[in-house]
């Protein structure tokens, strides 16, 4: 993911109701959600809701499909995991830390050195 994308990923996400709606969607898995439980589980309106789950397709962080009469989206799990890969890509200071949890803070990196 480059620089762009990830701007516009993050700028979608800097929203409480889509933020909200993509962490809905994450948890529903691969299952998805259809829009009418996604109104009825955040209590946003249709029209609000149409609106989110637009900004959030666009940025390219979730999909959705046809299943008979409703759509129903999902996370894009490559595309999240891709904007988390991104914003951690430079951690440890450059060191290969494996997990990002595993990175020392700043200040203890520097102390160590």
């Amino acid at each position: 993911m480059g620089s762009p994308a990830a701007v516009e990923a993050l700028a979608a996400l800097a929203q409480e109701h889509r933020l909200a709606l993509f962490r809905l969607l994450v948890q529903a898995g691969d299952d998805g959600l259809a829009a009418g439980a996604i109104a009825e589980k955040l209590g946003v309106p249709n029209s609000s809701l149409s609106f989110h789950l637009a900004h959030l397709t666009r940025a390219g962080l979730i999909r959705q499909r046809r299943d008979g009469r409703s759509r129903v989206y999902t996370a894009d799990y490559p595309a999240m995991n891709a904007l988390v890969a991104y914003l951690l890509e430079n951690c440890c200071a450059g060191a290969d830390c494996g997990q990002a949890a595993d990175c020392p803070p700043p200040q203890a990196q520097r102390k160590s050195a």
